[in-house]
């Protein structure tokens, strides 16, 4: 088990070491509700005082009511401001305007609230010279969970290295919410989604995986195609002459 307690420090140290060097004036991340949010919050909390974690509830249910619960019980607790921008409408009108223009599958309909809630997030950096602190852990980057300049975009990650096991003891080391810490982890991108259905893999198969031991077979050949369909994610844009 790593030391939370200079695993804080380090991490509260290396935000506060951006902040001076981008001249910023203050953070802004997506408060979704989730674990990793919530340790994200924490830590850019400690490091800045001036951190805003935005609420961004978009059509599902499950955003407007025990997301946007959760992610204000750790805002309370550990004094984060907390602004919410409803993005449902902003969706639907995205919608109607791509009516007749293209059929929009599962795949991209699911992409669009990210993507929506990323460029809100930068809209209010830009407005208010604020880093976008991203949310994604290890585990989600290796398969590619995660949206192309939506959940994948931001200014800086603290989070990037640990895996859910990890992030799972630094919130109880840093007494977060249970509500948080107990709930299935789900990007809520429909209502009854979850994030192991979704991948078809468990995070404790994934994270064995990674971590070099063996795990069952199917589960292994799922896990190495969602690392190799998902490597565009992870390597940027591809550029004429390079």
């Amino acid at each position: 088990m790593r030391d939370y307690k200079v695993e804080f420090e380090n991490r509260v140290a290396f935000i506060k070491n951006l902040l001076s060097e981008s001249g910023a004036k203050g953070i802004v991340f997506g408060n979704s509700g989730g674990k990793d949010s919530a340790l994200v919050g924490i830590l850019c909390k400690a490091a800045c005082d001036n951190t805003v974690g935005v609420v961004l509830p978009c059509a599902t249910k499950r955003n407007y009511e025990e997301d946007a619960r959760d992610g204000l019980e750790v805002a309370e607790k550990f004094g984060i401001e907390t602004r919410t921008v409803d993005l449902t409408p902003v969706r639907a009108s995205l919608l109607q305007a791509l009516e007749g223009v293209a059929e929009i599958t599962p795949g991209a309909l699911a992409n669009i609230a990210p993507r929506l809630r990323m460029t809100t997030l930068y809209a209010i950096a830009g407005a208010e010279n604020r880093l976008v602190a991203g949310t994604g852990n290890k585990c989600e980057y290796y398969v590619g969970y995660f949206t192309k300049w939506g959940d994948g975009a931001h200014d800086f990650n603290p989070i990037a290295d640990l895996n859910v096991t990890e992030i799972y003891e630094f919130l109880r080391y840093l007494d977060a919410p249970k509500s948080v810490i107990e709930k299935a982890p789900s990007a809520a991108l429909f209502d009854g989604q979850t994030d192991e259905q979704e991948m078809g893999v468990s995070y404790a198969e994934l994270e064995a995986h990674i971590d070099g031991k063996e795990i069952p077979a199917d589960k292994k050949a799922k896990v190495e195609r969602l690392h190799r369909i998902s490597e565009h994610k992870r390597v940027g844009i591809a550029r004429y002459g390079e």
